[in-house]
């Protein structure tokens, strides 16, 4: 188990086998080589696409509907959150989780559940008992929250692109912490306030938008480099940024809509410098079959 100290260690060892490198490069190593360790302090973003696709009647499911299988993500994200806490001694913690929305819910009782899942933990404020409560409150909470935007029935939609062209570095990233985006969304991205077109590539993806590019062959791939099809650049230099996506639901009649929609986001957040490896996005799977690759993706140790 890596400690503050040696970190410290590592990084003078670092210096002393390269000493010609300047004293910028070697902070540099010396954060890369912290961050890389399986106790590198954690801030964890959940981005929730509110939007139609939850409703439990346009988008029934026999097996699970959309938003319980969303509900059970959480739960195993704020439960390797807890794992990752547990795994380092107290005085190390600066540890961060937090859920966001984009835009905001016109529900003032979603947007104050929401606040009360931003969450930090340093060596002032951690406790054993207090661990003990993240997942039972981000279970409780996020349910409240699924329930309250169903029963509303105001889809607003979610705003994805923007939330990455004008949010995520703010919101998002720490410096020297292991930054971690979980968006919940069924791959598409559509909203009335970024919805407009460069060339080829758009800021939105939809069922109607692959189908009238004839997405759908297996020459897809060839398709898209040919024709330049893609998101539109929102960001650059996210390179202390991971993100994986959960829940991709691709629409029916197409067997290549979930490699399409793979390809559009892989190629987008490998131009905006996201983190690497990028991961392809999961599918809207049975929570139970993706709690142990999530908790393990936050908490390898």
């Amino acid at each position: 188990m890596k400690t503050k100290l040696s970190v410290l260690i590592s990084s003078v060892a670092l210096l002393l086998v390269t000493g010609c490198m300047d004293e910028k490069e070697n902070i540099k190593e010396a954060i890369k080589i912290r961050n890389n360790s399986k106790n590198a302090d954690l801030n964890i973003s959940i981005l929730i696409d509110l939007s139609d696709r939850i409703d439990p009647i346009k988008n029934a499911n026999p097996a699970m509907e959309i938003y319980r299988r969303d509900l059970g993500y959480i739960e195993s994200i704020s439960k390797g959150f807890e794992k990752h806490l547990r795994s380092k001694p107290i005085i190390q913690d600066d540890d961060h989780i937090q859920i966001y929305f984009e835009p905001a819910p016109l529900n003032p009782k979603i947007n104050d559940l929401a606040k009360n899942l931003k969450l930090s933990f340093t060596k002032d404020n951690t406790t054993k008992k207090a661990i003990q409560k993240i997942s039972p409150q981000y279970i409780a909470a996020s349910n409240k929250i699924y329930n309250l935007a169903i029963k509303d029935k105001k889809y607003i939609g979610s705003d994805i692109w923007g939330f990455f062209k004008n949010k995520v570095k703010d919101y998002c990233i720490k410096p020297n912490h292991r930054n971690i985006l979980f968006i919940l969304t069924d791959g598409y991205m559509f909203h009335k306030n970024s919805k407009f077109m460069i060339g080829n590539k758009s800021s939105y993806l939809t069922p109607e938008l692959v189908k009238s590019l004839k997405l759908n062959t297996p020459k897809y791939r060839d398709l898209i480099r040919k024709k330049g099809y893609g998101f539109i650049n929102a960001n650059d230099n996210l390179d202390n940024l991971e993100v994986v996506i959960l829940s991709l639901n691709p629409a029916e009649g197409n067997p290549f809509e979930a490699d399409v929609i793979g390809e559009y986001w892989n190629n987008w957040l490998k131009e905006m410098k996201v983190k690497s490896p990028i991961m392809k996005p999961f599918s809207a799977d049975l929570p139970a079959n993706l709690d142990p690759i999530i908790q393990k993706y936050i908490s390898p140790g």
